[in-house]
């Protein structure tokens, strides 16, 4: 994109999807902190340039401008994002259509109000660039499909469960050790992951979210998601950012959950957890009995002791754990397999 702005004398670009956009697309330095301030201000929902140049893409113009998009460079300053982008002297833009599968991008290039409009012979240039950027984006997506397929495969080879989401929080990728713990309380439906459990639907929901508003992969950070089922053992996602290849823009991976299935994970020692957390023996037994996804009523009658004991129990085991919540107490004790 650099090469391309300085061959024709414009200020910057970015690769815009037509249909959804999102923070984390690529683009050049040079106009960066204006496409932030684009999504911070929201004002990619209602852009002119998508809602008046993707028909005309559509219907096989090959390059969009400004001058495509209204009768006047009059009533074009006066539209909201133009204004806006007068903040950084920023005015005038062309768009060239290329495919990534199904998906139309746009290849979007912004010059500056001294730099002046697109002058026929660059948008002549410009036509010939489709063909390639398709090539370009198809290649991309391939050789991304096939970096997470590798990491999706090798995780299912030393048997662990793995769904590769992109950047809209869209399943694009199962392995079947995954697939083995599906159920009516955790299943796939419509690319979305599912769950009955509602505290961690919630969780699942926030995560979308994050995916679908940074791209930053540090603030996938989050904590393990425990997803209590029926009649089945408790699931516990662990999520990891996708880097590399598979982050290209075209597939759009984003994370990896790793699932660890309740009934076939190690649980920890007693002694571990007596050492790790200064509990007592009764603490450690229900510590370990809360790990392996039995609810307060179950871990009583497991023990032999009223329900009132086990919650005492519990609270002390919270205190010495620095927990809150049983969740986040077979978060952590998921670490000490």
């Amino acid at each position: 994109m650099d090469a391309i702005c300085s061959a024709i004398g414009t200020t910057g670009a970015a690769l815009l999807q037509s249909d959804i956009r999102t923070p984390d697309v690529p683009m050049t330095a040079s106009v960066s902190e204006f496409m932030k301030s684009y999504f911070d201000n929201q004002l990619h929902i209602n852009d002119v340039r998508a809602s008046r140049g993707v028909p005309l893409l559509l219907g096989g113009q090959s390059v969009v401008t400004d001058q495509d998009l209204f009768t006047s460079e009059q009533e074009m300053l006066h539209d909201p994002l133009y204004a806006h982008a007068a903040k950084w002297n920023l005015r005038w833009w062309a768009g060239v259509g290329f495919r990534s599968g199904s998906a139309l991008w746009a290849l979007a290039l912004q010059r500056t109000s001294r730099e002046g409009p697109f002058e026929a012979s660059t948008i002549e240039a410009l036509a010939s660039l489709p063909a390639r950027l398709t090539e370009t984006a198809t290649l991309s997506k391939a050789v991304g499909r096939a970096a997470l397929l590798t990491a999706t495969n090798a995780l299912d080879l030393v048997r662990k469960p793995a769904i590769a989401l992109d950047r809209l929080g869209r399943v694009i990728d199962t392995n079947p050790a995954a697939e083995g713990l599906f159920s009516d309380d955790l299943r796939i439906a419509d690319q979305r992951l599912l769950v009955h459990d509602r505290a961690a639907a919630s969780e699942l929901d926030r995560l979308v979210d994050r995916l679908r508003n940074t791209s930053d992969s540090v603030a996938l950070e989050v904590a393990p998601i425990v997803v209590q089922r029926a009649k089945l053992p408790t699931v516990i996602i662990r999520v990891l950012p996708v880097d590399g290849a598979a982050r290209n823009p075209f597939l759009g991976a984003r994370a990896i959950l790793i699932l660890s299935d309740g009934a076939r994970k190690r649980l920890p020692e007693l002694e571990i957890l007596k050492r790790a957390f200064d509990l007592t023996m009764a603490e450690a037994r229900l510590a370990r009995l809360i790990a392996s996804g039995a609810s307060l009523e179950q871990a009583a009658a497991a023990i032999g002791v009223a329900r009132e004991t086990v919650r005492n129990q519990l609270k002390a085991i919270f205190i010495k754990s620095d927990t809150h919540r049983q969740s986040e107490l077979v978060a952590l004790l998921a670490r000490l397999e």
